[in-house]
């Protein structure tokens, strides 16, 4: 299983990364290609958190997480008439990162809750 902070990294990258190439791409390139980005970065500076495992900074990435994994389902369900096929990769491929994110962070949080639950035992 991927470890969170290194999920939350490429996740973050994916992020930053995806939305630029599609606003140069687009043949009408729109500011909302941004927001993702915007994401990417909230996540890159939780990394810092989320590597010494701070409960705080690691809720908060799960939470940006979760918000631009389901704000993906819009642009997703506008690409799939197949007109546009690399706008599709393009969110797939910034969703995928988003959900083995999340499954990472769930994994460590219900790995923290045995050992914590193993200690007070």
């Amino acid at each position: 299983m991927t470890s969170a902070p290194v999920a939350n990294l490429i996740n973050a990258l994916a992020l930053c990364l995806l939305p630029i190439w599609a606003y140069l791409e687009s043949p009408e390139p729109s500011l909302t290609a941004f927001i993702p980005l915007g994401f990417g970065v909230a996540l890159l500076l939780c990394q810092p958190g989320v590597k010494v495992q701070n409960k705080v900074v690691a809720h908060i990435a799960v939470l940006l997480t979760l918000v631009v994994f389901v704000a993906l389902f819009m642009p997703l369900s506008g690409r799939l008439d197949g007109s546009d096929p690399m706008g599709l990769a393009r969110i797939v491929v910034m969703m995928l990162p988003s959900l083995v994110a999340m499954i990472a962070f769930i994994g460590r949080f219900r790995a923290a809750r045995k050992a914590r639950e193993a200690a007070t035992e």
